[in-house]
């Protein structure tokens, strides 16, 4: 019979049973599993994305406090009234707490399609590129791509794009947005693109879906609200384990209607959860104090362009980073992006090489200017 250490968990099972118990700040992890390589996280500067944050101690405080029902039931009341803030945030009659992004966008796209319709979409864009192909596996629908402006469609594009009403197409019924675009460096959407976008799929009888994500960044960088970007959108979802530093959950939006057909869906993908008020607490929290701080992620990812533009070879606009999010190209400094990611983790530096010569660095609460001044001192050591 296997002796208890031959049970090897996976990495990520590990780091939950050590936040369970306390030991997440890097009590020795081999304790519990031989084969636990990652050692602890502590000390790091984290820039492979927003979503590594943790929740702060008055965040946790809020979970361990929250009043919880069972939300299968409806009758979770701290879900309840995040669904409702965010509904209003966004301007929507109703809203739907979901696990993760994907499946907000996932369910959104599922609620507005039938299988073998054709879904409009930016190339890069999250939904077609980073869900698994749950567009074609769930919903039977295809993406039609079309080549953005880092991420950011005209709508003369879509225009184009749209089938005739011909047996041998499949049926244009969905075009998908997103906002801020990840792929785009955490572009921004021009609102007078969205209406034109929206006012176009109205007169061709399609649904809009925006993929808000960072939909708060995109607010708090141009002081446009919420509700007027996802007045230009049928359906939209939004994530609070990105910038504003919960640890789980996105909600869907829309028309009463609308989500009613979402809850169905939800239940079906197996996104139905019961004393879930305890993450919703965080969600809560995170939109009542971490929203106008987003601004600082932003000055960071600024400075980071600027520093980082001073390196030979690095290819990047510091006028296009709008938000938190900062992309750029390493052709030209005689590294890979692999090769200077692991350069980096050797300073005490996490990046995410966003394919063979690219990068992308992510800014978030858990990360301060003086960190950012660590870790332009830690690219000029691995430039050297």
């Amino acid at each position: 019979m296997p002796t208890l250490r031959q049970f090897e968990p996976p990495q990520s099972l590990t780091r939950i049973v050590l936040n369970c118990i306390g030991l997440n700040s890097c009590n020795d992890p081999q304790t519990l599993s031989g084969s636990f390589h990652g050692g602890c996280m502590k000390g790091l500067i984290d820039l492979r994305s927003d979503t590594v944050t943790k929740p702060t101690p008055a965040m946790r405080k809020a979970m361990a406090e929250a009043e919880v029902g069972d939300d299968v039931f409806g009758e979770d009341p701290t879900v309840n009234a995040l669904q409702e803030k965010v509904a209003n945030l966004l301007g929507k009659e109703a809203a739907l707490f979901v696990p993760s992004g994907t499946m907000a966008n996932q369910l959104a796209i599922k609620s507005h399609t039938q299988p073998g319709d054709e879904v409009i979409i930016e190339t890069s864009s999250h939904p077609y590129n980073f869900e698994g192909g749950a567009g074609a596996a769930l919903s039977g629908i295809q993406f039609q791509c079309l080549k953005g402006s880092r991420g950011i469609l005209d709508a003369s594009q879509i225009d184009e794009s749209i089938r005739p009403a011909d047996h041998h197409f499949a049926i244009t019924r969905l075009i998908c947005l997103e906002n801020t675009h990840n792929r785009g460096g955490g572009s921004i959407y021009p609102l007078e693109k969205m209406a034109e976008i929206y006012r176009l799929a109205k007169s061709r009888e399609l649904f809009v879906h925006l993929d808000g994500a960072r939909l708060w960044n995109a607010s708090v960088a141009t002081g446009i609200q919420t509700q007027e970007y996802a007045h230009w959108g049928d359906s939209v979802s939004v994530c609070l384990s990105k910038g504003l530093g919960a640890p789980i959950g996105s909600l869907v939006a829309g028309s009463k209607e609308f989500i009613d057909r979402v809850h169905r869906f939800r239940k079906m993908f197996g996104g139905g959860m019961r004393q879930v008020g305890i993450i919703a607490a965080a969600g809560i929290y995170a939109l009542d104090h971490h929203m106008e701080r987003l601004k600082e992620d932003h000055q960071h990812a600024k400075r980071l362009a600027v520093g980082l533009k001073e390196f030979k070879g690095v290819s990047i606009d510091p006028k296009h980073v709008e938000t938190n999010i900062v992309i750029f190209d390493v052709a030209n400094t005689k590294m890979t992006a692999t090769q200077l990611a692991d350069a980096m983790r050797k300073e005490g530096v996490l990046i995410h090489a966003f394919g063979k010569m690219q990068i992308r660095l992510v800014t978030h609460l858990d990360v301060t200017a003086e960190d950012i001044e660590k870790v332009l001192k830690a690219f000029k050591k691995a430039f050297r």
